[in-house]
């Protein structure tokens, strides 16, 4: 499978960037339930486009369940990919412990961000999300929480909406929990004040992925593996792998990532796809260095160099 070269797009900061597609995924400690009811539905959706802004990535699509969330977006590395989800974790942490006075929503653990590296990992991962909208019992078509409902209508929103820069500083902090300016941006919001997906996210780019056919999308929906990707995706990247199936796993990302076997990598490679592995795999420097077949002490010395 080849892998999925950068695209420009243009960012919220008004900037061309090459950017790459990533998976970042949230939930809550010991997967507690995080949305309880409507209002914090709508606050996390609009927590994701908040904080999409702040890092200068780009929204593809996403879905809020009761407890997690999963966002595609479009970012130039997997730090800003990370950043993002940070701190969407941190505003919405400090939205719920104000409005229910719990605490220790989260844990360290609960973001997980993955570099989407060919097609066919696209196509699944984007199924995948769209997916997720079953487990809160409701169609994908339907559900009301996902970015599904932007794509296939031609950029147009369906009933009465509003711009987002006509509201007043009080409506802006009523409807959108924030003080953050939303001045020039293209957002719309419905009759109830919910954020119209078809304003924020880059629609265009999953329909570019299905080739523009909605046929194939519910397809993809309705076929993707579930259990694989969640493993991929979200379960794979918290557990640490013995080392045969950490081998297994480097292999797999060697041969997409260069065609070749792990022993046949050169010191540029390793300075590559060591990094990658590290960040989005629960591993340790000394399983690193035996499973690439290096020293620590390289290994370590290549981690420094990409903080």
């Amino acid at each position: 499978m080849a892998m999925l070269r950068a695209i420009v797009r243009e960012m919220p900061d008004g900037s061309a960037r090459r950017v790459y597609p990533f998976h970042v995924s949230l939930e809550g400690l010991e997967k507690a339930i995080i949305c309880r009811d409507e209002e914090d539905y709508d606050v996390l959706v609009k927590y994701v486009f908040l904080c999409a802004l702040a890092t200068n990535v780009k929204v593809v699509t996403y879905v809020v369940v009761s407890n997690h969330l999963h966002v595609i977006l479009l970012a130039e590395d997997y730090e800003q990919a990370k950043a993002c989800g940070d701190e969407i974790r941190r505003r919405y942490a400090m939205w719920f412990s104000h409005k229910y006075h719990e605490r220790r929503l989260y844990h360290d653990k609960c973001v997980d961000v993955q570099w989407i590296d060919t097609e066919w990992y696209l196509r699944n991962a984007i199924a995948y999300v769209f997916r997720n909208a079953l487990d809160n019992g409701d169609s994908v078509e339907r559900y009301p929480w996902s970015g599904y409902r932007a794509l296939f209508c031609r950029g147009q929103c369906k009933g009465w909406t509003r711009p987002v820069t006509s509201l007043t500083k009080r409506e802006r902090e009523t409807l959108f929990h924030t003080n953050d300016s939303l001045l020039r941006l293209p957002w719309l919001i419905d009759a109830d004040g919910c954020l119209e997906p078809v304003s924020a996210t880059d629609y265009a780019y999953v329909e570019e992925v299905f080739n523009g056919s909605q046929a194939f999308l519910l397809k993809a929906i309705g076929t993707v593996n579930i259990a694989e990707m969640n493993e991929k995706l979200v379960d794979g990247p918290r557990t640490r792998l013995l080392d045969g199936d950490f081998f297994k796993l480097i292999t797999s990302v060697c041969d997409r990532w260069f065609g070749k076997p792990v022993s046949a990598l050169v010191r540029t490679e390793h300075a590559r796809i060591v990094p990658y592995i590290y960040r989005t795999t629960n591993t340790s420097i000394p399983q690193l260095a035996r499973g690439f077949g290096i020293a620590r002490e390289e290994v370590a010395n290549i981690l420094r160099q990409n903080k």
